[in-house]
């Protein structure tokens, strides 16, 4: 009977230390996602400049685009400069939103589309958002991950022992026409060539 009771405490004991490490391990996991985020932002906001240079002398008539450009870098500097997850990802969505613009100017001017400066550091910054993409999935998994250890019995209990508190991790509205499925959302595409 007291082996038994000995055998149980020490289980008890190793699944507590495994559960505060898995914890852990994933609340560091998370601060490293929100890192990459940022660190990628900074490489985003490091090519704007290049791109900015290498296209001004085919885009003198397309003045407001700079400026977008410059404000959006400061934006973007300031949330990375920030560490907060969601102001990394509201001024990534303007990065991607403002280039979508450049990219519209590209791709109607020829000299500029042919040009291998501007071609590579477009390639460069669309590398760069999917690599955000894919820094902002790893934080809403990890995020999911350690949140759900907090509300399942009995992990909640030794989460509660440490203090243990639930990670915000990105937000999205709850409200709005991207929750919604139209009848035209759902109808099969039809591809015609020629």
């Amino acid at each position: 009977m007291m082996i038994a009771i000995i055998i149980l405490f020490i289980f008890l004991i190793l699944y507590l230390v495994n559960v505060y490490n898995r914890l852990q391990r994933l609340k560091t996991r998370i601060g490293a996602a929100i890192q990459e985020i940022g660190n990628q932002l900074k490489r985003q906001v490091g090519l704007i400049p290049n791109l900015v240079e290498a296209t001004k002398g085919y885009l003198k008539h397309e003045k407001d685009i700079f400026a977008q450009l410059a404000k959006v870098r400061q934006q973007v500097e300031s949330a990375a400069a920030s560490g907060d997850p969601q102001k990394m990802v509201d001024a990534q969505d303007l990065v991607r939103k403002t280039l979508g613009s450049l990219r519209v100017v590209v791709e109607s001017n020829p000299q500029i589309k042919g040009s291998t400066v501007v071609t590579q550091l477009m390639a460069e910054l669309r590398d760069t958002a999917d690599k955000i993409m894919y820094a902002r999935r790893t934080l809403i998994d990890l995020t999911v991950d350690y949140n759900q250890i907090l509300v399942v019995f009995p992990s909640n209990i030794i989460a509660k022992i440490f203090g243990f508190k639930s990670e915000k991790g990105l937000q999205t509205p709850k409200e709005g026409e991207h929750l919604r499925v139209s009848a035209k959302d759902t109808q099969t595409p039809k591809v015609k060539f020629g």
